[in-house]
């Protein structure tokens, strides 16, 4: 049973920064893809950063120049670096998956991003 536990999350300033965590347990982390995601309240699921196993990156048009997706596959732990944080960037962020399968882990429980003055 994969296990995804992020961290990192909390509240901050406009235009403050953040570094969120992902430790994945129970898979083979560096053979597969990985990505960040996020729920805002009242919207649907996002996805927001992707890393390939190799090290690729894309992401959505809303963080791009201000977020950056890593992965630390000695520590089995996914980062997503978010600087310059505006409110419209608070939301539950989530790491998974997919698979190349098309599979998701189970999701786990996110870590709370608030952006506020």
């Amino acid at each position: 049973q994969v296990q995804l536990v992020e961290s990192g999350g909390g509240l901050v300033q406009p235009g403050g920064s953040l570094r969120l965590s992902c430790v994945v347990s129970g898979s083979i982390f560096s053979h597969n893809a990985m990505a960040w995601y996020r729920q805002a309240p009242g919207k649907q699921r996002e996805e927001i950063a992707t890393i390939t196993s190799i090290g690729a990156t894309n992401y959505a048009d809303s963080v791009r120049g201000r977020f950056a997706i890593s992965r630390d596959n000695a520590k089995e732990t996914l980062y997503l670096q978010m600087n310059d944080l505006k409110p419209e960037d608070t939301a539950v962020y989530y790491c998974n998956g997919p698979l190349r399968s098309g599979r998701f882990y189970s999701w786990g429980q996110g870590t709370q991003v608030t952006v506020s003055s």
